[in-house]
């Protein structure tokens, strides 16, 4: 199949893909689409920034529309026939709007309920009917347990981003939220990596899948440029100095592996007046969410962060990401790069290299060093 026309969606689904301009379905996509639309469960393993949100959109919303275009609406309080599970807020609310884009058309319903908000909040969302629900495990539990919500009407579960489920109650948390599903619902798992807890999660739920990899899972995509700096005795700040010093159009994230080098890194900045945000774990809520949103709305350029920022956050105007410290893991630096060079736009990568990184550079078949 080569255009969206090809998936024979329903025309309201189709209207919103031509006022986009979205004409060709990514390689996840074109694979992933149809055998959703047919029913099939599926694991989806393809790179960041490759369009996995809408492999599992246009379904669900296809799915759900064709049961109300059949006299079959949702009528009934609190209880939706969809489901997508997500690691984190900020990721709720990036899948959330992809499905709103679609929403003004087909008119279905889609709510959130996301940790890091009040829990009035979620229980306000899920009140009267709707079709869709995007949750945090651990908020959705909650919910379930005080009976605010029902899963007996679940058509359609996705996973999304499993690789990024880093709390060790994950797998027990998607067990229960399956467990309420009166039948077992259609499910999908999507995934940039094929994490320990990934492989669990194909093992237990889902069985018999059918797995479908894009010819970039666990790759670099091909529009990132990789540069690669060698850092000279430990002096870092001196490069960051110079490299900032040629301003770029679009946001720059900036890498550490602690919160106290993020933090270090931040002060260092301020002090040779270069406007920066911290965004890591250990923040208070608001003010973490304040600061992504300062860099998404464009009123700062440079956000300084852990690996909290490489998993799941898409903002479009991120042009480079700066390893300033480089992650031990291939895995970790895949999520970090994923940041930017996302839909097939540009993007560059700056890795500050120390003989420490040697083995993470080697197995990313670097070219070679920019020694200073």
């Amino acid at each position: 199949m080569k255009t969206f026309n090809d998936f024979n969606l329903l025309s309201s689904l189709q209207m919103t893909l031509n006022e986009k301009g979205l004409v060709r379905p990514t390689e996840i996509q074109n694979r992933v689409i149809p055998l959703l639309m047919n029913g099939k469960f599926i694991v989806g393993v393809s790179e960041t920034g490759s369009g996995k949100t809408l492999s599992f959109v246009l379904p669900v919303l296809h799915l759900l529309k064709t049961l109300e275009n059949e006299g079959q609406a949702v009528k009934i309080e609190s209880q939706p026939r969809a489901a997508v599970i997500v690691p984190t807020r900020e990721l709720g609310e990036q899948v959330s709007k992809v499905f709103k884009l679609f929403t003004h058309t087909t008119r279905l319903r889609v709510r959130t309920v996301l940790g890091g908000t009040e829990f009035k909040v979620a229980k306000n969302n899920v009140q009267g009917p709707f079709e869709v629900l995007v949750a945090t495990p651990g908020r959705l539990l909650k919910l379930i347990e005080r009976e605010l919500i029902s899963l007996k009407d679940i058509r359609f579960l996705v996973v999304d981003e499993a690789d990024q489920m880093l709390d060790a109650d994950f797998l027990p948390a998607v067990n229960t939220i399956v467990t309420n599903c009166s039948d077992k619902p259609q499910m999908a798992l999507f995934s940039a990596t094929v994490s320990a807890t990934v492989q669990e999660l194909m093992t237990k739920l889902f069985d018999g899948a059918d797995v479908i990899r894009s010819s970039g899972s666990s790759r670099i995509v091909p529009t990132l440029t990789t540069k690669n700096i060698t850092v000279i005795d430990g002096e870092r700040f001196p490069i960051i100095e110079k490299l900032l010093a040629k301003p770029i159009k679009g946001g720059t994230i900036m890498f550490t592996n602690t919160r106290e080098q993020c933090d270090k890194l931040a002060v260092l900045l301020k002090e040779k007046g270069i406007e920066c945000l911290v965004y890591r774990g250990e923040m208070e809520k608001v003010e973490r969410r304040k600061n992504l949103n300062a860099f998404r709305e464009r009123k700062i350029k440079i956000l300084i962060s852990t690996d909290l920022a490489s998993r799941g956050l898409d903002v479009e105007h991120t042009e480079r990401i700066i390893n300033y410290h480089l992650p031990k893991e291939m895995d970790n630096y895949i999520h970090r790069v994923g940041r930017t060079a996302r839909a097939g736009r540009p993007g560059l990568v700056v890795n500050l290299v120390t003989e420490r990184d040697s083995a993470l550079i080697s197995k990313l078949g670097a070219v070679q060093s920019n020694r200073r």
